[in-house]
């Protein structure tokens, strides 16, 4: 009996229709608006920015009496030879840092609080957030200051109310500059947890509750799921947020400056988006400060890298 033999047939040999190869193409045709809007909206502004730091740029080349005259690197040599800016630097990443790590520790709380409370509960936590992230900075750094003030103030009020201890009149926004970023981070803190809680909690929803059910029947405590389930499978999240939150905490400028205008002008008050503004547009010296929002620019994309780096680890895993 002769065996019969298989051959490919004509259209299996065929190539694969256009179709899909037109089609791979789709997605990078919907991202090329936002892309455009991208680089129009911010490219610019950083080319601008370069182009500034390598010039001498004052009063008279912002008004158009003078060009610019190109001085090479001399703007980020009299920034790296400043002192005073690395003092405002060293202190603009320590507040970021504490003020990010202390958002993300609260708002982590508050996810887990709002999982465990019930729905009335909940629902009113969530309204209370999310009225305090809707809040205009201007309107909140109002009340802020109303509460912090040092005659009329709520906070010093309150705590001289308790037995030994003498607050009358103490100055929180003009006193010594910890006690100024301290009141700072409280606002930072509570401007920005609200995000961190709902995207915390929203993380929070996707954990399966037959594995929470599994874990309590196995005697886990809550301490155990939180180690060993939650912050695991929270891990991507936390990780977003809190860049995030370095990133927005290092460029604060509305905040410090608010209080800075109900308080202290000195530079010791200062971080680096007060610190540049002063400089650049209050000493009309655009150069330097072009210099130092390139240095801030450099240091985000360093921040940034770690958490890139780890992107790309998952995905070549």
């Amino acid at each position: 009996m002769a065996t019969a033999t298989t051959t490919p047939s004509r259209r299996s040999q065929a190539p694969r229709d256009d179709g899909t190869r037109k089609r791979s193409f789709v997605p990078y045709a919907l991202l090329l608006p936002a892309v455009i809007i991208l680089l129009f909206g911010m490219g610019y502004p950083v080319i601008w920015q370069f182009y500034i730091s390598f010039h001498k740029y004052g009063a008279l080349q912002q008004l158009g009496g003078k060009p610019p005259e190109f001085v090479w690197f001399d703007n980020f040599v009299a920034v790296a030879t400043n002192p005073e800016f690395w003092a405002v630097a060293i202190r603009s990443v320590l507040f970021c840092v504490i003020t990010a790590a202390v958002t993300v520790a609260v708002g982590i709380l508050l996810a887990l609080l709002m999982k465990k409370v019930s729905a009335a509960a909940r629902l009113v936590l969530q309204i209370s957030l999310l009225l305090a992230w809707a809040m205009p900075v201007v309107a909140a750094m109002t009340v802020w200051i109303w509460l912090f003030d040092r005659r009329r103030g709520v906070v010093n009020y309150l705590l001289d109310k308790i037995p030994g201890v003498d607050m009358n009149q103490y100055n929180w926004i003009g006193g010594a500059p910890i006690v100024f970023f301290a009141v700072a981070s409280i606002i930072v803190v509570w401007m920005s947890v609200p995000f961190v809680a709902f995207s915390v909690y929203a993380g929070l929803t996707q954990v399966s509750d037959e594995v929470i059910e599994a874990t309590e029947l196995d005697g886990a405590g809550g301490g155990q799921r939180l180690r060993y389930i939650y912050l695991p499978m929270l891990r991507p999240v936390i990780a977003i947020v809190l860049l995030l939150n370095l990133i927005w905490d290092l460029r604060v400028f509305a905040q410090i400056t608010m209080l800075q205008d109900a308080g202290p002008q000195s530079t010791e008050y200062d971080l680096l988006g007060t610190y540049i503004y002063k400089l650049g547009v209050g000493g009309l010296n655009f150069g330097q400060g072009a210099a130092m929002s390139i240095f801030v620019l450099a240091l985000t994309i360093a921040l940034s890298w770690f958490y890139v780096r780890s992107l790309l680890k998952e995905d070549e895993a």
